[in-house]
């Protein structure tokens, strides 16, 4: 009898969820964009004690995909990668010189690249952006000039432009939060509307600025880009969350964005627009582990942000709303693979655009079907360190936060199917495997065409 009401709710569940992908004409997206969130910082995801139920429930009515990866292991060229669809050494936004952009960084995403928005702008679509860029501040590398109509939030990291000298712990041994200690401006468009931003209210604002544009949105197609600036640290949380997580104020910033998850997916619900939207939660990177109980968890992946470890580039994901078969996918995939899967979602031509590193993921979302993504490279800065082939993961060099590098001769080897902690190093009983994804990399990097270091040159 337990078994047969399982089967019921599951088809409750199927029916409530699916619909024919033909009948919709067009799809709105929503693509939520954690900073190093880390593999295990969910409840659905295996954390203990950070409570998330809206991302829960968001994982059990679509897809939770396990073998996720951002296509770097910082911010500024993780985030060129989603929005291009191309590893970021192609359009120059990954650098060995500078990992990511400061304020006082010259250049910034170069107008060569076509964004997401800007393809689906093309196409009458409205596109904003909330939440954090970091794709160049100045005004010629700002949203409104790469294809968004709108832009509310920060430049660039909101650890960036600290106006004291105060070392970070200190800031948190006071009796209350000051997000003062931080002059990163708040922007509408091009202006600067607040400065220094409140980051104490900036989760709730970005959620509640996307319900705005939802509602001011519905009668049109549209794309929005919901980059939140947290858990990186500092962190801060509201009145409502703040001391409210058995984890910590950690905890009490997850579980903001959680409930602000929640928000809008009630609010697409309330008007039905889950019937026509698709709505993605991912982490441009995994946790910064050096902040200790300020940084998140990878859960069972080895080390985290600004490495080429498992915990460093897989991320958390989670594809939701109409039409997606609900199930939990362990193949790979990536979020190059958001520009081609929403290209074809939506019969946009993109086969003559420049060339991308993304793969089409429409049949595994609403056709039951497999991934067709089988490499995964890793890039620290602009130097290939690992290369993913199907289930094997090759290091040639590895490092954990800007500590020494470490030259593999021969590399290692790690089955991530078996081994997703890169515990046991496989590469003495597996010389062919070794020399057959050396032959893949020299193809990969034959193939690769590097754009102009856009992170080198500071003012």
């Amino acid at each position: 009898m337990k078994i047969s009401i399982k089967i019921l709710l599951f088809l409750v569940l199927v029916f409530n969820f699916s619909c024919d992908k033909t009948e919709i004409d067009k799809y709105n997206y929503i693509v939520i964009f954690t900073d190093d969130m880390g593999y295990g910082d969910i409840g659905v995801y295996g954390h203990p004690t950070i409570n998330t139920p809206y991302l829960d429930r968001m994982s059990v009515e679509g897809q939770k995909w396990t073998q996720f990866y951002s296509a770097a292991s910082v911010c500024t060229p993780s985030r060129a990668a989603l929005l291009t669809g191309r590893l970021p050494v192609r359009s120059g936004m990954a650098s060995s010189v500078n990992r990511v952009l400061f304020p006082n960084s010259k250049y910034g995403i170069p107008k060569s690249e076509i964004l997401i928005a800007e393809k689906l702008k093309d196409h009458n679509y409205k596109t904003a952006i909330v939440g954090k860029w970091h794709l160049g501040h100045n005004d010629e590398f700002l949203p409104l000039n790469h294809g968004f109509d709108y832009y509310y939030g920060i430049p660039y990291s909101n650890d960036m432009d600290k106006i004291n000298n105060n070392p970070y712990w200190s800031e948190y041994d006071r009796d209350e939060l000051n997000s003062k200690s931080y002059n990163v401006p708040l922007m509408e468009n091009f202006k600067i509307i607040e400065r220094p931003a409140d980051q104490t209210t900036i989760t709730k604002r970005f959620s509640e600025k996307v319900i705005e544009l939802v509602n001011q949105y519905k009668e049109d197609n549209f794309f929005i880009y919901l980059a939140h600036s947290l858990p990186h640290i500092p962190l801060y949380a509201s009145d409502d969350f703040l001391g409210k997580s058995k984890r910590g104020l950690y905890g009490d910033v997850i579980e903001e964005i959680d409930f602000g998850v929640g928000q809008i997916l009630n609010q697409l619900k309330k008007l039905k627009l889950d019937k026509n939207t698709i709505v993605v939660f991912t982490s441009d990177n995994g946790p910064w582990l050096t902040y200790k109980t300020h940084g998140g968890s990878a859960g069972l992946l080895r080390n985290g942000k600004g490495t080429t470890w498992e915990g460093g580039m897989r991320v958390p994901a989670i594809f939701w709303g109409a039409g997606i078969v609900p199930k939990s996918v362990n193949e790979m995939g990536s979020t190059l693979d958001l520009y081609p899967t929403f290209m074809s979602i939506s019969n946009i031509s993109y086969k003559d655009d420049n060339e991308l590193d993304g793969v089409d993921l429409s049949e595994v979302l609403f056709n039951n079907g497999s991934s067709t993504r089988e490499i995964m490279p890793f890039y620290n800065g602009s130097e290939l360190y690992a290369f993913r082939y199907k289930n094997y993961k090759l290091h040639l060099k590895t490092s954990s936060w800007f500590s020494k590098v470490e030259t593999h001769d021969p590399p290692m080897l790690f089955d991530l199917e078996i081994d997703p902690s890169e515990k046991y190093n496989i590469s003495e009983e597996n010389p062919e495997k070794i020399n057959e994804i050396l032959k893949i990399i020299n193809l990969h990097k034959e193939k690769i065409i590097f754009g102009n270091d856009q992170l080198e040159s500071r003012d």
